[in-house]
């Protein structure tokens, strides 16, 4: 499946991420920044799922917007198209996954396991328009790996409130206010997704992960997470 056929994901994908953020302890405190002050905030990405890929990240933030972003990233299936995003959760770990959340025991760890420790998509890092987590899964504004490298950047990335993050409420939504100071605090986690299990070059329904846990229209390879890391002041 490549880059015209990997169709976008819609709102109910996002909300199947959203209901599935398990709460893992009691909400965190946060020492906040103050919002007047930028904090610039890196990541160093390391693979998952035996994906082979690394990268670094840096983020800019001050206020509710992230002022600036890049993402350099390198080992990822080449030629296709790799959603990216900055997840959070109030209640979430706010770490990398590791196999001990492979709730099925099949060896890999899959978008929706991950959440206990990522949290529920907050920004969706498209090269144009949208950034919300109403975007999170659309392929056509994401990153195409060239040679399975690419390098990203994007300015002026407004926070917005997100349900199901866990906050106190009927549907769990945090604030940009809240999201944002979160993120400045250095509980983000960015992840990218898609990888070539069977190293065909292409994403496919032909292997033994089948289609994705989020929708029947997409291959788990286009959605499985490859590369992670914690966005952080150091």
């Amino acid at each position: 499946m490549n880059r015209k056929s990997v169709v976008a994901l819609g709102a109910s994908a996002v909300a199947l991420i959203a209901a599935t953020t398990l709460a893992v302890g009691p909400a965190q405190a946060h020492n906040s920044k103050s919002e007047e002050k930028t904090v610039t905030l890196t990541a160093k990405l390391k693979q998952l799922n035996a994906s082979g890929a690394s990268g670094t990240a840096t983020a800019v933030v001050r206020g509710e917007t992230i002022k600036h972003i890049e993402v350099h990233a390198r080992g990822l299936t080449p030629d296709a198209p790799h959603a990216q995003h900055i997840h959070y959760g109030e209640q979430a770990m706010n770490e990398c996954p590791t196999l001990k959340l492979d709730a099925n025991d099949d060896g890999r760890v899959n978008t929706v396991e991950g959440v206990p420790a990522y949290g529920p998509v907050v920004v969706s890092l498209n090269t144009s328009g949208d950034t919300t987590p109403a975007s999170f899964l659309d392929v056509t504004r994401f990153p195409v790996s060239k040679d399975g490298s690419y390098n990203y950047s994007r300015h002026n990335i407004k926070f917005t409130d997100v349900a199901g993050t866990g906050y106190p409420g009927a549907d769990g939504t945090g604030t940009a206010k809240q999201i944002a100071e979160a993120i400045r605090d250095g509980e983000g986690v960015l992840v990218i997704h898609g990888l070539d299990y069977d190293e065909n070059g292409t994403y496919n329904f032909s292997n033994p992960e089948g289609a994705s846990e989020l929708t029947p229209d997409l291959p788990a390879e286009a959605t499985d997470p490859a590369v992670c890391g914690v966005l952080e002041e150091r």
